[in-house]
């Protein structure tokens, strides 16, 4: 029997999968989705961006971290909480957007196959099911949007059951006294500031000397202290050399400290998923973490092959991986519409409090020797900043010192990634410091920061030509 033949095979069903394959549907092309789990969703759905946000949100309601104070009470975590307290609301929002991408899938006419995808030839995937014979169907253009798989050091006993990294601590058996986190970045630091809402006494180790070294070292600083505010204990700077098993794990770190935990989370970096692949068999060539390389269309080697998502590596964030996804589809069926993604993207981390910035930083602008302005305003000092007790929470946006472009927006508090959007508009529009004089913002809201933090930088502007001034 002739195998199937599709205009477009996807192979993976994360947010670039569903978002490629849906986009080139809805202009009417023939596709097939491949998925090897069990459930759609990819990494997003199911062990990476929603559950961590959600499993954020149970923390904060778990302690009455938010409440904290707010009230002349003071909110405290309930007497035992469980595990199974922990992850439900997790469970109930996973399941619901598994359910929402199979109806999108379906709705678009996409034909879903259940199984591992491997090329046989250019243009020849086989799928096989577990246990089962493998099926064979054909394409015209392929999308690689397979994900990432968290990285295993060496020097971590993942055989111990005690033993995580960001995929599996969803299924943690019980709220443990004391944990380790290894690494700082996104995911290291979100897990940290949910853990320790929970009560857990949490260790951070970071090989750098500050946390998040792509943010604003204003906004770095000002996460570090909260995190410490928390109870985390930050060692910077610093390695696991050796861990030894026992009722606690015994860490010795590079620096010489000893730590004993309960439990160990790795947030170490992330692996593309292209093992198995039959890659070798169509000249595609992965990097040593598993990484394909794209070129500004998303296409790797073979044009007709393109690959989008964790699966190229950085940024690797699921807004990101939709917009290659859709872009990659328009490209490749040339269908007129959206021919590149945005050149300034927002990055949000989910800590607590939350950071998230679009544009340019001190550093790179110093870098660039471009000149610039800095204008801040505190949470403290809004209205609705006192009204939802932020204190430490404020928004720094730079602007050209000549011009009064915007370059960059950099925000830490409550609902700082959803800020950030106000700037991350003005920054595409290539909007001025009048913007934010000119618009009447609703009142009180934290939105109206960047009307206040505009007039700082204003202030800062003219006091410096002041001193300049002979």
């Amino acid at each position: 029997m002739e195998p199937r033949h599709y205009d477009l095979v996807v192979i993976g069903s994360g947010p670039a999968g569903e978002k490629g394959a849906a986009q080139a549907a809805y202009f009417g092309k023939k596709v097939a989705l491949i998925e090897k789990q069990p459930v759609l969703g990819g990494a997003a759905a199911n062990t990476g961006t929603l559950p961590s946000k959600t499993l954020r949100e149970s923390a904060l309601y778990l302690s009455g971290f938010r409440q904290r104070g707010l009230y002349g009470i003071t909110f405290s975590l309930k007497d035992k909480v469980t595990a199974r307290d922990f992850l439900y609301r997790e469970r109930l929002v996973v399941q619901s957007e598994q359910v929402r991408i199979a109806e999108n899938l379906k709705r678009h006419k996409v034909d879903l196959y259940s199984g591992f995808a491997a090329f046989e030839d250019a243009h020849t995937i086989s799928i096989t099911p577990q246990h089962s014979p493998p099926a064979f169907i054909r394409g015209d253009i392929f999308l690689i949007a397979t994900g990432s798989h968290p990285h295993h050091p060496a020097n971590l006993p993942f055989h111990n059951s005690r033993v995580y990294d960001s995929d599996t601590i969803l299924n943690i058996h019980d709220i443990p006294p004391t944990m380790l986190i290894a690494g700082g970045g996104v995911i290291g630091c979100e897990y940290a500031c949910m853990f320790a809402a929970l009560g857990i006494r949490v260790s951070l180790v970071e090989g750098r000397d500050r946390l998040l070294g792509f943010m604003d070292p204003e906004v770095s600083q000002v996460l570090a202290s909260n995190l410490q505010a928390m109870g985390i204990e930050l060692h910077m700077n610093d390695a696991l050399e050796t861990v030894t098993e026992g009722d606690t794990f015994r860490v010795q770190l590079k620096s010489g400290k000893t730590l004993a935990v309960h439990t160990i989370l790795a947030a170490t970096g992330r692996t593309g998923n292209t093992h198995g692949l039959g890659l070798e068999k169509i000249g595609v060539q992965p990097t040593p973490r598993g990484h394909l390389e794209a070129n500004e269309h998303y296409q790797t080697s073979q044009p007709h092959i393109y690959a989008v998502g964790d699966v190229i590596g950085f940024p690797a964030l699921a807004s990101t991986s939709m917009e290659q996804a859709r872009v990659a589809m328009v490209h490749a069926f040339d269908l007129k519409y959206k021919s590149k993604v945005a050149h300034i993207l927002p990055y949000g981390i989910y800590t607590i409090p939350e950071c998230s910035m679009a544009g340019e930083t001190e550093e790179t602008l110093a870098k660039k020797k471009i000149p610039y302005v800095c204008g801040r305003a505190p949470y403290s000092s809004n209205a609705r900043g006192q009204i939802i007790g932020d204190k430490e929470g404020f928004i720094k946006l730079i602007f050209h010192e000549e011009n009064l472009k915007l370059l960059g927006v950099h925000v830490i508090g409550e609902q700082a990634s959803e800020l950030v959007h106000v700037g991350l508009m003005a920054l595409l529009m290539e909007a001025t410091a009048d913007l934010f004089i000119q618009t009447c913002f609703n009142y009180p809201t934290l939105t109206e920061i960047y009307k206040y933090a505009t007039y700082d930088a204003l202030g800062n502007l003219a006091r410096r030509k002041a001193a300049k001034a002979p």
